[in-house]
């Protein structure tokens, strides 16, 4: 499978390059585009600070420019939090994206957006300050409403970017729970 993986607001820390590595050692073809130019954070507020900064436009644009070369293959969009949003924005505008692996992040749906039963895997903490339950459940209905087929995991006790050994949210249990699950995700594709 053909994975275009995206950063969180983190940047393209050492936890997104695992991940990649992590699904190359299954057999998958990854790109990790660095959203960010090299500029990496060591919180949320710094990373946020900086995606506000560019600007969702750009940031966009670059997501777009970084897939372009590859979504003839059809690409699974994958991503991190802020990577999630942004996988989720491009994959619900791409008609040969293979499937969505959204990994602790939703974002807003695209009024015109439709997809033919893409399958999407989600996982994220429960509760998770950043994606409270009245916003996952909506999220939910819209994007089934839009063709997607939606599988959600919750992590309870887990916080937000608990796949990341680097941060304090970092949960072992939950993360290595994600990886079985979303491995096998993957390989249905």
């Amino acid at each position: 499978m053909n994975i275009m993986l995206f950063h969180s607001t983190y940047g393209l820390r050492p936890a997104v390059r695992d991940a990649a590595d992590r699904l190359r050692a299954a057999g998958h073809e990854v790109w990790t585009p660095d959203l960010f130019e090299g500029r990496t954070f060591g919180t949320v507020e710094e990373g946020m600070a900086l995606k506000d900064e560019l600007g969702k436009d750009e940031l966009l644009r670059r997501a777009i420019l970084a897939a372009a070369p590859y979504s003839e293959r059809g690409l699974v969009y994958a991503g991190f939090s802020f990577g999630a949003a942004t996988a989720q924005t491009l994959a619900l505008g791409d008609d040969k994206a293979r499937g969505l692996l959204l990994l602790h992040g939703t974002s807003d749906i695209a009024e015109s957006a439709s997809v033919d039963d893409l399958p999407v895997q989600l996982h994220v903490a429960e509760p998770d300050a950043f994606e409270p339950d009245d916003w996952l459940g909506a999220w939910y209905l819209r994007m089934g409403r839009v063709g997607a087929d939606v599988e959600v995991y919750r992590y309870p006790g887990a916080g937000h970017l608990y796949t990341d050994p680097g941060l304090p949210d970092y949960d072992e249990e939950a993360a290595e729970a994600t990886w079985r699950v979303a491995l096998g995700f993957l390989d249905t594709l």
